[in-house]
């Protein structure tokens, strides 16, 4: 049992390592050509496409954290807790969205500060 598990794992690091050969420069009829998902060429470019991801996913995140909490709120009835709570939640996703706003700025300062 044991040494099957080592061949399947030598098996997939192998076949890992050839997909570079796959996808080498143009495509030749009749073999297998992968493309770049992320259309990135270089190492900034992916960088930013990353960063370009999470600020809009925290973007549409944030509507929906202000409505779960306005949720707590309208259904707390009176309960100091759930009154806490959304006001809890309403102030990190205020936090969370000026993190955000900052760190991208952050980049572009520091962006400019090496000519880049």
């Amino acid at each position: 049992m044991r040494k099957k598990s080592f061949l399947i794992y030598i098996c997939l690091i192998l076949i890992l390592f050839s997909f570079p050969f796959f996808s080498y420069g143009a495509c030749p009829p009749g073999q297998i050509c992968i493309e770049n998902p992320l259309e990135a060429d270089s190492f900034e470019d992916l960088i930013n496409a990353v960063i370009n991801f999470i600020f809009y996913i925290a973007l549409g995140i944030a509507p929906l954290m202000v409505i779960v909490a306005a949720i707590y709120l309208i259904t707390a009835g009176g309960n100091p807790d759930n009154v806490q709570k959304a006001k809890d939640i309403i102030l990190y996703t205020c936090i969370g969205l000026l993190i955000i706003f900052l760190a991208r700025a952050l980049i572009a300062v520091v962006k400019a500060a090496l000519g880049g």
